[in-house]
């Protein structure tokens, strides 16, 4: 059964400032993790246990009412989404990092990115049909991705299930990107986001005690690392993304999501001395043509979408009747 499409205001500039703020964030957090003398789920734990410490404090003195809200009446279903999405970022961080461990970067990091090929999956799942453009930009950028990381899917036992995993970390990041933009319909970015980061701590504390995985004991490069992860990465990539979806597409937000790749060889070129291969410079042309053609016809495809104005005699909605997510003045600061 088809979802109703969650109501979308249009974009404006603090959304668009938003998301380019997201990509230069996001895009610091592989260098972080390859210098990080950590493991990749401890690391993942500690910057959603720090983000969730971190905005609770500011989030319950602001929004306590609408926490409230969440766990009675109609409240339920937003925040039944803001938990799932939770439990989907747990279970990204916990495929896809492990992943980079057992095949090649290159192959995992080329896997991960068919994140925005299971976003259109779903949209088209809740009955929102993408335009031909999209999808062509979707496929454009995807490829481009794939071939700017080298793809070299290997056949070994490990490096198959690596290669599977990083598929599997797409999907659910499709998943958590999905279901954020269904919460954050009706839920605003600081309330989601502290729910979300939280759940997935605690999701991924389970993991590592079942796991054996150590939480601690490492050097003060490993620790500063982790809170620039928090500061950078969760707190002004993923939150500003999660804000974003408040006027932008899951879908939309999947792609430009991929400009992490150019972003962090940038990084990792300046700060850990790692030149980008030649060969991977047509494959990031063709990520940047893949992500304007998606944007581009996804604005062009939504003008041509919007709804007849009212007639002169109609009675317009009152002033207030514009949804709680619309109006969230703490989210009006960069917040990864």
């Amino acid at each position: 059964m088809s979802l109703p499409a969650p109501h979308r205001p249009p974009v404006d500039p603090l959304t668009g400032g938003a998301v380019v703020l997201a990509v230069v964030a996001v895009s610091s957090s592989a260098p972080l993790v390859a210098f990080a003398a950590a493991p990749a789920l401890a690391i993942a734990f500690w910057r959603n246990l720090l983000s969730a410490g971190a905005l609770g404090p500011f989030a319950l003195a602001r929004r306590r009412a609408e926490f409230r809200a969440l766990t009675v009446g109609a409240g339920r279903r937003a925040g039944a989404y803001c938990v799932l999405s939770g439990l989907a970022l747990a279970a990204h961080f916990a495929t896809w990092m492990p992943s980079v461990q057992l095949t090649s970067v290159a192959a995992a990091t080329a896997l991960v990115a068919t994140q925005p090929v299971w976003q259109g999956l779903i949209a088209r799942f809740q009955g929102c049909r993408l335009p031909p453009v999209v999808w062509v930009g979707i496929g454009v950028a995807v490829g481009g991705a794939a071939l700017a990381s080298g793809a070299d899917v290997a056949v070994s036992g490990p490096a198959f299930a690596g290669d599977l995993l990083a598929v599997a970390g797409g999907l659910f990041a499709a998943v958590y990107t999905a279901l954020g933009e269904r919460a954050r319909a009706t839920v605003s970015t600081t309330t989601y986001t502290t729910v979300c980061y939280g759940v997935c701590a605690l999701a991924l504390l389970v993991v590592c005690l079942v796991g054996g995985v150590p939480l601690a004991g490492w050097d003060t490069g490993t620790w500063l690392a982790i809170l620039a992860l928090v500061a950078g990465a969760q707190l002004l990539g993923h939150s500003m993304f999660n804000y974003a979806l408040r006027r932008v597409p899951a879908t939309t937000v999947s792609v430009l999501g991929l400009l992490e790749a150019p972003g962090a060889a940038v990084i990792a070129w300046a700060w850990l001395g790692q030149l980008p291969r030649a060969a991977a410079l047509p494959g990031l042309a063709l990520l940047l043509v893949g992500v304007a053609v998606v944007v581009l016809g996804g604005a062009r495809a939504g003008r041509r979408a919007l709804p007849t104005p009212l007639p002169a005699d109609a009675t317009p909605l009152p002033a207030d009747a514009t949804l709680s997510a619309d109006a969230d003045p703490s989210t009006e600061r960069p917040s990864a």
